[in-house]
């Protein structure tokens, strides 16, 4: 799967983490930034990552910041973006096969490395259920078309 992968400082380190892990499971990975620890805004690098995963350059984002709120934010005010912040793996598993979402976001300060890895691995193996689920989903993109 092509994933699109972003961060703020305060996601860097688990970023650099998840890279690896995703590369372990033989995905191609493009990091959008940011490439250190510097102080940096999150907008500057969720909102390209977005963009690329709205346009199906990439199948799917990943999106860390200290918290995952600023870039969970972010990402859904792009036009096609389902993000979702998870912290455990059952809320991967359920936004995956209830919400499809394409993005996933979780906060560097907040969980740590093995938890992020059980995440990401769930939330890229989980398929959408589709079925009733899909017509949530058709009222949300109807609503961003308005």
């Amino acid at each position: 799967m092509k994933i699109a992968v972003c961060s703020d400082h305060g996601g860097y380190e688990l970023k650099t983490k998840i890279i690896a892990y995703l590369g372990e499971l033989g995905h191609s990975v493009m990091d959008f930034g940011c490439y250190s620890d510097k102080s940096v805004d999150y907008p500057d690098f969720a909102f390209p990552m977005a963009k690329a995963v709205a346009t199906h350059v990439f199948e799917r984002g990943i999106a860390i910041c200290g918290t995952g709120i600023g870039v969970s934010i972010c990402c859904n005010k792009v036009k096609g973006i389902r993000c979702a912040l998870c912290g455990d793996v059952l809320s991967a598993e359920l936004t995956r096969k209830h919400n499809d979402s394409n993005i996933l976001a979780m906060g560097g300060r907040i969980i740590g490395v093995e938890t992020a890895k059980a995440i990401t691995k769930v939330w890229l193996d989980t398929p959408f259920d589709g079925g009733r689920h899909e017509g949530r989903i058709n009222k949300i993109t109807e609503f961003e078309n308005k």
